[in-house]
């Protein structure tokens, strides 16, 4: 939902997205969940597109969090890894997935 007045923080509240633009109504500003801060509407679609590469992000982070937990704690359970190799390929897990976060910032838009 996209609003810009008084009569548009109810609809903005109940919405799974609320979003309003800075110079609008200061009820749809407390509103809503996302406020377009120069009062461009063209920004929106910028908005959008940085909401589905980030949802792709959490996903690729979660796909490979998820992958190398499935491999490596069978391997632990079972006296195949040793506690220092495991720890190591951890850390290297959680190096992956901040990494994917920070190249975030660099990937083109749609």
């Amino acid at each position: 939902m996209i609003g810009d007045g008084v009569n548009d923080a109810p609809s903005l509240t109940r919405a799974s997205v609320g979003i309003s633009i800075s110079n609008a109504s200061q009820m749809a500003v407390q509103s809503a969940q996302v406020i377009l801060m120069n009062g461009n509407l063209s920004k929106l679609l910028e908005a959008i597109d940085i909401s589905k590469l980030t949802v792709n992000t959490l996903k690729n982070s979660i796909f490979w969090a998820f992958s190398y937990n499935i491999i490596a704690i069978p391997l632990a359970m079972g006296g195949f890894l040793n506690p220092t190799w495991g720890a190591l390929f951890m850390a290297f897990s959680d190096l992956i997935v901040i990494g994917n976060a920070l190249f975030l910032n660099y990937r083109k838009l749609f």
